[in-house]
C-alpha cells in the first residue's frame, strides 16, 4: 500500500513564519534519506501563493525541534503549485530520523546517516536479473531459447543463428544492442569506480549462492555474453533481437510467440542501410552508433576480467577490436526497426560512441592512435545535443550523456583534457540556465523515459564534479538524484518497491506485475512526459482512478498505473545507469 506525503491545512499564523490565504500545502524530500555531509534539500509546494520565513526540523521521536533555517525566496508557480521553496538544511549533519515542517505542513519522515544509500545499487540489481532472456532465475526456468531467425545479414532471410541470452529491455520482451551495450558498460563501471558497494550473494546464474564474484559484475558478464553472439565474427553485428509485433499482449516470457515462427524471433543485422518491416522505414545510415557502443563495452570487460579469467578478457579483447573497426567501415547510425507501429530507438549521433569505444580500447592498448582518434570524435559532439533543448525524439542522443568524455579525459592531460571537461560544463551549464529558475531546479525536459536522461544527467554532473573539485553544480547533481526518488511534484520514488517505507510504483506497466503478481523489485520506471506529448501517445488508457490527479498540470503527467506504458513502464537500460549513480551515492556517503 502507498504511503502518502503527510498533508495538512495551512493557516495564518502570527508569528509570521508562514502567511497563507487557504489551501494545501506538500514538502517533498528524498524519500531514502540525505547523506550526513551532503546536499540536503527539500522542496515545499503549494496550491496557493504562500509567504514563508522559516522551517524547523523535528526529531522524530522525541517530538523536539532539532534546527531552524532560513526558508529563502519564493520560486513562484512550478507545475500543479501555484508557489515553490527551496528548503536547504545541508548544514544540519546529525544522523537520525526527523520531519521537516513548515507551519502545519509536514515532511514524511526521512533519513539523515552516512549509510542511507547502503545496499541501494545491489537492490536494483534485482531488476536486471529478472530481465535476463535464456535462463531466468526469477522464474527458474528458460525462455526465448530458440533465438534467432536473421534479417538483412549476409546469409538469406530466416537463416538460424543462436543469439539466446542478454536481457529483455523493458515489459515487452525486445532486445536492443545499444541498450544492452550501454547497460552493460554502466555495470562494468560501477564495480570498477566502486567495488566496495557490491556484495557477492548469486552465482553466475543468479541464483542463491556465493560465486566469489561481485554479482554486479556475473550480470556484466550475462550481457557480454550476449554481445559476444549478436557480434559473432568480424564484420558481422547484429542491431536488435524480435520487434514490435511483441506488443500484441501481456504474457510471461516463455509464452513468447508473435512471430510466426513458434518460438522463433526475428535478428536483425547491421547492414547500414534503412530497414524495413511493414510500412515504417528507418533512417539508418551505418553501423558505428552500435559498433562504438560494443567496441566500449568489449574492452572494459577486458579490463575488468583479465584478473578474473584471463582467457575470457582475451576474447572480449579481440572483439573489442573488430567492432571497433566495423564503426570505421561503416560511419552512421543503425536505428531500431519497427513492423506494427512508428516507435522506434531514433537514435541521431554515433561519433560519442566512436569516442567512448576509442577511449575504452586505448586503456587495453595504451596506443597514442586510439587515444588521438577519441578526442577527434569528442570535438565532433563537444555537448549531448538534448542538454538545454526543450524536446528530442525518443533515444534519439543515445546514451543519454556521452560517456567518452569521462572515460577520455581520465587518459588526457594538460590543454586536451580541460577542452573534454569544458564540453561536460557547457552541457550542464545549458540545463542549468533553465533549471535554475525553478524549485526543483528541474532543466531536464519532459520527454519520453525522462527519468533515464534525469539519472544519466547527474552522472554527468558527478563526473564533472570528480574531474575538476568544483562543487559549483552539486546542487543541481543532487535535485536530480533527490528527484527520482520522491523529491518532485508527485511525491513518489520512481523506482518500483524502493524505498520499502515509501511512496514507490505499484501498478507498473509490467506484465511480471500485471499477469502473475510478481514484485519487479529495483525498475527504474519512464518517468514524468509532457502532457501535450501524453495526450498524443496512441493507445493509453488509464485502468484506474488517477492517485495522483490533483498534482498533474498542463506541464506533465506522471500515473503509477499499468495502462501508461508512457511514464510507468520500468527500463533496464535506465535501471542499469542508475545502479551506477546509486553505487556512487553510497561510495560518496560512506
Amino acid at each position: 500500500m502507498k504511503l502518502s506525503s503527510l498533508i495538512f491545512v495551512v493557516f495564518l499564523f502570527q508569528s509570521g513564519s508562514l502567511k497563507c490565504q487557504t489551501s494545501e500545502s506538500w514538502i517533498r524530500i528524498n524519500q531514502l534519506g540525505y547523506a550526513t555531509n551532503g546536499s540536503k534539500v527539500a522542496i515545499l509546494g503549494s496550491k496557493a501563493l504562500i509567504t514563508i520565513n522559516k522551517f524547523e526540523i523535528v526529531d522524530s521521536s522525541s517530538n523536539k525541534v532539532v534546527f531552524s533555517g532560513a526558508a529563502g525566496r519564493s520560486f513562484g508557480e512550478y507545475g500543479p503549485f501555484k508557489d515553490t521553496y527551496r528548503l536547504d538544511f545541508s548544514a544540519f549533519k546529525r544522523p537520525g530520523k526527523y520531519i521537516l515542517r513548515v507551519g502545519e505542513t509536514a515532511s514524511p519522515v526521512f533519513r539523515i546517516g552516512k549509510d542511507v544509500y547502503d545496499g541501494a545499487a545491489d537492490f536494483c540489481l534485482k531488476y536486471m536479473r529478472q530481465q535476463r532472456s535464456g535462463f531466468n532465475p526469477y522464474l527458474k526456468d528458460s525462455c526465448h531459447t530458440y533465438d534467432g531467425y536473421t534479417l538483412f545479414a549476409p546469409v538469406p532471410d530466416s537463416t538460424h543463428i543462436d543469439v539466446v541470452g542478454g536481457w529483455h529491455d523493458a515489459t515487452d520482451y525486445l532486445q536492443y544492442s545499444t541498450t544492452s551495450a550501454n547497460a552493460t558498460f554502466h555495470l562494468l563501471a560501477a564495480y570498477r569506480d566502486f567495488p566496495k558497494v557490491f556484495t557477492d550473494k548469486k552465482d553466475a546464474s543468479g541464483l542463491d549462492g556465493s560465486n566469489k564474484i561481485a554479482d554486479v559484475m556475473d550480470e556484466a558478464r550475462w550481457g557480454l555474453n550476449w554481445l559476444m553472439k549478436m557480434h559473432p565474427k568480424e564484420g558481422w553485428i547484429f542491431n536488435q533481437l524480435a520487434d514490435d509485433r511483441d506488443h500484441s499482449g501481456m504474457r510471461l516470457p516463455k509464452l513468447d510467440s508473435a512471430y510466426g515462427r513458434g518460438y522463433e524471433r526475428p535478428v536483425y543485422f547491421c547492414n547500414g542501410k534503412p530497414q524495413m518491416r511493414g510500412k515504417f522505414m528507418n533512417n539508418t545510415t551505418g553501423a558505428a552508433s552500435t559498433a562504438g557502443k560494443f567496441a566500449a563495452a568489449f574492452a572494459l570487460g577486458s579490463e575488468m576480467f583479465s584478473k578474473i579469467d584471463n582467457n575470457y578478457a582475451q576474447a572480449l579483447r579481440n572483439k573489442s577490436g573488430t567492432a571497433l573497426q566495423i564503426g570505421k567501415d561503416m560511419p552512421g547510425v543503425a536505428q531500431t526497426a519497427s513492423v506494427k507501429g512508428p516507435y522506434i530507438y531514433a537514435e541521431d549521433n554515433w561519433k560519442d560512441d566512436m569516442e567512448l569505444g576509442y577511449a575504452a580500447v586505448y586503456r587495453i592498448s595504451k596506443s597514442k592512435s586510439d587515444l588521438d582518434s577519441s578526442f577527434i570524435f569528442a570535438s565532433d559532439e563537444p555537448v549531448t545535443p538534448w542538454l538545454g533543448a526543450d524536446t528530442a525524439f525518443h533515444y534519439q542522443w543515445y546514451p543519454f550523456i556521452n560517456v567518452g568524455h569521462y572515460e577520455l579525459a581520465k587518459a588526457l592531460t594538460g590543454e586536451r583534457k580541460n577542452t573534454v571537461i569544458g564540453y561536460y560544463k557547457e552541457g550542464i551549464e545549458k540545463v542549468w540556465s533553465k533549471a535554475k529558475n525553478n524549485a526543483f531546479y528541474r532543466g531536464v525536459p519532459f520527454i519520453w523515459c525522462s527519468n533515464n536522461l534525469t539519472v544519466s544527467f547527474a552522472i554527468q554532473c558527478y563526473w564533472y564534479r570528480k574531474l575538476t573539485g568544483d562543487n559549483s553544480y552539486v546542487e543541481l547533481e543532487r535535485a536530480c538524484f533527490d528527484w527520482i526518488f520522491g523529491c518532485n511534484p508527485w511525491g513518489t520514488s520512481m523506482v518500483y518497491g524502493f524505498p520499502a517505507w515509501g511512496d514507490t510504483p505499484v501498478d507498473p506497466h509490467s506484465s511480471f506485475t500485471h499477469v502473475a503478481n510478481y514484485p519487479i523489485d529495483g525498475g527504474l520506471v519512464d518517468g514524468p512526459l509532457y502532457t501535450a506529448t501524453y495526450r498524443k501517445q496512441l493507445g493509453l488508457q488509464l485502468a484506474h482512478e488517477d492517485e495522483y490527479a490533483e498534482f498533474q498540470s498542463e506541464l506533465a503527467v506522471y500515473h503509477d498505473d499499468v495502462g501508461d506504458y508512457s511514464t510507468n513502464e520500468p527500463t533496464m537500460d535506465g535501471t542499469a545507469s542508475l545502479i551506477y549513480l546509486l553505487a556512487a551515492m553510497e561510495a560518496e556517503a560512506r
